[in-house]
């Protein structure tokens, strides 16, 4: 097969990697591969184009978009496939193309699906979950044209959404083992993330509170885009005023392998994901997972096998060390303020629904709040020792740091199972067999904008960090 894979950029990142693991398997397998993107990719041996009208709007030369604009960029793309094999691609397979980051893609998506070119519209991140930001407002998404999605709750709303279940197709990703190096002292909980608001690094800061004397939380990068930049600065200097055990930037200047190497086990808090690929990538280097459970990332896992006997689905805060009123209208501003952005008006239920259900709360979340409130739980937990009694009362999974015994036999289990269901062998045999059901299959179906917004955009999963913005 011919497969032409397309992205915005071949800069270092999630995409990037899930699309270069595609790109080497896909070559492995004997096909052949031709990548298109807006630019980098530099390091990359796979035959590949950058054409700059395929650059985020914020890195190229931007004019008012056109049908004009968008008719050159779909014919540069079939002039380069062309080009390299003569005739357009057996299926043309495009990562992230539903969120707002070039303004022509998606009307050069509607003329090529028009004049016959097989598609395939892979999402790794749809912008009606939370993420106004990237909100395409205008338009419609292409239809009778094949979509991909990487976890089954996306599979799910994208059905209910108006797509048939022979033009949607679930991709998981290839998970590559983790190297660890011999010899370390394993000394510390390590996060390996780039520490963006949604990763929700207070929570992190509080889960410190309760690691042993002479253990270390270390976080691995900073943030690049200068929107999460306060943010960071803002963790970083309470948890030096607090004194509290947190390593930042661990994995700026050191070798990556040799901080998992030195891990006790691996550490998320984050409260969105796509894939979720740092719920399975430590067992891989024979350490375990701790800390937040994402049920719509985490299912699917489990589904194929793999237990996770170390997270939580909540880490609860008594309402008594929460400011009620303060809660609630920030809430009701942020459910108001997303609601706009996306051009809506927030129904009376959704209001009295989002309200109610704080009412009736004894507890609430730690990953929903904002960092204002996030702060005063971690410098109460941090300063008292019977607030933090309080919150292991009620969350018993925070003495598990104190008294940690490693599963070695569970360890075993896991990367037995995660090699089994998403190696390279399973996860090429998947999307080789999903391109033929592109190739072979003609679609009649198309998205609603609108039904996705109500599907996702549910009060109660609304979380103050976990909303896109600019």
């Amino acid at each position: 097969m011919r497969i032409a894979l397309i992205h915005y950029h071949l800069y270092r990142g999630g995409v990037t990697s899930v699309l270069s693991h595609q790109a080497a398997a896909l070559e492995e397998a004997g096909d052949e591969v031709l990548v298109i993107s807006g630019e980098g990719g530099e390091e990359f041996s796979f035959p590949r184009v950058n054409l700059e009208e395929l650059r985020y709007d914020s890195r190229r030369e931007l004019s008012a978009p056109s049908v004009e604009d968008a008719s050159f960029l779909a014919e540069k793309i079939l002039r380069v496939m062309e080009a390299h094999w003569g005739s357009p691609a057996d299926v043309v397979h495009v990562h992230n193309p539903l969120i707002q980051k070039n303004s022509l893609l998606l009307p050069a998506l509607h003329l090529l699906n028009q004049q016959g070119i097989k598609l395939l519209l892979q999402n790794h991140d749809l912008a009606e979950d939370f993420r106004p930001d990237v909100y395409i407002g205008q338009g419609d998404y292409p239809e009778n044209c094949h979509y991909g999605v990487i976890n089954s709750r996306d599979y799910s709303f994208l059905r209910r959404a108006g797509l048939s279940s022979e033009g949607l197709h679930l991709i998981p990703n290839e998970v590559v083992p983790l190297e660890v190096e011999p010899g370390w002292e394993r000394d510390l909980y390590l996060y390996p993330v780039r520490a963006i608001r949604r990763k929700n690094l207070g929570e992190a800061l509080l889960l410190s509170c309760f690691i042993p004397e002479g253990r270390t939380l270390a976080v691995t990068l900073p943030p690049t885009s200068g929107k999460d930049e306060g943010t960071y600065i803002h963790w970083k200097t309470l948890a030096k005023s607090l004194n509290l055990p947190v390593e930042f930037d661990a994995g700026v200047n050191g070798s990556f392998s040799a901080l998992v190497s030195r891990s006790l086990s691996v550490i998320t808090t984050s409260v969105k994901e796509g894939f979720g690929f740092s719920f399975l990538e430590p067992w891989t280097a024979f350490r375990s997972v701790m800390g937040r459970r994402l049920d719509y990332v985490c299912r699917d896992f489990e589904t194929a096998g793999v237990s996770f006997n170390s997270l939580y689905d909540a880490l609860s805060v008594p309402m008594v060390y929460l400011p009620e009123p303060v809660l609630k209208k920030k809430m009701e501003k942020a459910l108001e303020t997303t609601c706009r952005s996306f051009s809506l008006a927030v129904p009376p239920y959704l209001s009295k629904m989002l309200s109610d259900d704080i009412a009736s709360r004894d507890s609430f979340d730690f990953g929903r709040l904002d960092e204002e409130l996030q702060t005063g739980i971690i410098q109460t937990a941090a300063a008292n020792r019977s607030a933090r009694q309080d919150l292991i009362d009620i969350n018993p999974f925070l003495a598990q740091f104190a008294h940690r015994e490693e599963d070695g036999e569970l360890i075993r289990y896991n990367r037995e199972k995660i090699l089994a269901s998403y190696g390279r062998e399973k996860i090429v045999s998947s999307l080789r067999e999903t391109y033929r059901r592109v190739m072979e299959t003609d679609v009649v179906h198309k998205l609603s904008r609108s039904v996705l917004l109500e599907l996702y955009l549910d009060p109660l999963k609304l979380s103050l960090i976990g909303i896109g913005h600019d």
